[in-house]
């Protein structure tokens, strides 16, 4: 009896999430697998077309665009936000006058709207509004002002920067939380044997935050993967679909062109590979180690 009161209190407890993510989760997931093999509209019956929608893709010009366009931001958005918000987290950390407002001030784009955050970064990278190219003409540098959005090779760098800026005090709030569980007695012994700053942060603070990082870099994945409204505001996927993403591509070819089976096919291809970074970022480290284990 007691083992069928600790199962069922354990089931009450995760049986409202697990109802939750199977309904708004798992459930939608199935559906646009099933339609991803079908020709559908939206509107009538699906017809069953097999891989076809899937070996579409591979010959589809603007699916390879956003397919690299979304590698692009995501290979300069880790480049840029995982070490900036790791830099930042080491000044948060440090207890100095006016930090918790600095903390307050860092963590602020990351809870203002997307579509919004758009609008804002409009008025700074426009090429021809925009206050950057504005403020290199008025300096004498011409030269520098350049198409940052709406052309067809800064884009996807100026996407990486908005969503590095957007996303930078959310990861460093995840890194310094990760900070406070390093416990202090392993600096001071480290002091005590003649560590430096730079040692202490290459030999205890990095290999301890080991998980938090890996934690963060599935995080920036999942956010990149989900860029919609950022884009549609800055650029709309132009001109001529130049600057599309995955998501935004999906979305396009599923609500504008009215290809539910095709969108959904390609829905369904982003889902794998976020989910195929994610296993590979998890997977490395331990087979690493499991094969460094045998060699010992």
């Amino acid at each position: 009896m007691k083992w069928y009161s600790s199962t069922r209190n354990k089931v009450l407890l995760i049986g409202p999430t697990l109802l939750v993510y199977l309904s708004y989760i798992v459930a939608p997931i199935i559906i646009a697998t099933y339609y991803s093999f079908t020709k559908f509209s939206g509107i009538g019956k699906p017809e069953p077309v097999g891989f076809a929608n899937y070996a579409r893709l591979l010959n589809d010009p603007l699916f390879v665009i956003a397919l690299k366009n979304t590698a692009i931001v995501l290979a300069v958005t880790l480049l840029v936000l995982i070490p900036g918000a790791f830099g930042l987290s080491l000044l948060m950390r440090r207890s100095v006058r006016g930090m918790a407002v600095v903390r307050a001030i860092n963590f602020a784009p990351s809870i203002i709207a997307p579509i919004l955050v758009g609008l804002i970064w409009v008025f700074i990278l426009d090429p021809h509004i925009g206050l950057l190219n504005g403020v290199l003409r008025a300096i004498g540098l011409d030269q520098l002002a350049l198409q940052w959005i709406g052309g067809d090779t800064l884009t996807p760098f100026s996407l990486a920067i908005v969503q590095s800026w957007q996303s930078l005090g959310y990861i460093a709030t995840i890194f310094l939380a990760g900070l406070t569980l390093i416990p202090g007695e392993l600096y001071e012994a480290a002091s005590i044997d003649g560590a430096s700053g730079r040692q202490q942060l290459f030999h205890i603070t990095i290999p301890l935050m080991n998980e938090t990082f890996k934690m963060n870099i599935i995080l920036v994945i999942t956010l990149v993967f989900k860029i919609f409204e950022t884009v549609i505001q800055l650029t709309g996927g132009g001109p001529n679909h130049l600057s599309e993403l995955l998501v935004t591509y999906m979305y396009w070819t599923t609500f504008t062109s009215g290809e539910y089976g095709y969108g959904m096919s390609i829905a369904v291809t982003t889902v794998l590979i976020t989910l195929a970074a994610a296993v590979l970022i998890l997977g490395i480290p331990a087979i690493y180690r499991r094969f460094s284990r045998k060699e010992a």
